[in-house]
């Protein structure tokens, strides 16, 4: 099992490559239809509410526990369902808000409430810059991977390790990322796969 950097509140944990059924390998842009439909309501919903605990963050210095936990429950969701488009896993995700600890692609973390800075929350969009462009160029050579490795999976029936790690690498800085934009805390991710 590969787990993501402990010194950061927020991370994912990716069990070893095995065994997937070729026919879902296949036919997994489709399979993942459903989740991608839901997740895009979702989506929106978390959006909403990361603009206003700006507001909220900004003049209180507190991050409400209501908002907090959909934004951390989406995550949840939204990770399994990137590992299992990505082919991180054959397993299918379930149709869950919040952690489900047997799904091979976890997600984990918790939110700061109280204390929050105001600066950093303010400026926020500007201090995730180098992350975006960084993870942008990274996006790119994790899709042509997962393109390569898509082809591999349908023949040898799973991804090959070397794109594995390098495809959980990549989630576990977006996610981090995912979690500093959407304002569930105020450590500045750092740059790396680990």
């Amino acid at each position: 099992m590969t787990a993501a950097a402990p010194a950061y509140p927020f991370g994912v944990d990716v069990e070893s490559p095995a065994q997937q059924n070729r026919l879902a390998v296949f036919f997994r842009i489709i399979l993942v239809i459903p989740h991608l439909i839901v997740l895009g309501i979702l989506g929106i919903v978390a959006e909403l509410l990361a603009i206003i605990a700006w507001f909220v963050i900004v003049i209180t210095g507190r991050l409400p526990s209501g908002i907090a936990s959909f934004l951390v429950n989406v995550l949840h969701w939204s990770v399994r369902v990137q590992g299992y488009t990505l082919l991180l896993t054959g397993r299918y995700p379930p149709f869950t808000l919040g952690p489900a600890t047997d799904y091979p692609v976890r997600f984990w973390g918790e939110a700061k409430l109280d204390g929050r800075s105001r600066l950093t929350v303010f400026f926020r969009l500007i201090m995730v810059i180098p992350h975006a462009i960084v993870l942008y160029i990274l996006q790119i050579v994790a899709n042509i991977l997962v393109f390569i490795g898509w082809f591999v999976a349908l023949v040898i029936g799973r991804l090959p390790t070397f794109i594995h790690t390098f495809v959980a690498g990549y989630l576990r800085w977006s996610t981090r990322v995912a979690a500093y934009t959407s304002l569930l805390t105020d450590d500045y991710p750092p740059f790396s796969l680990s």
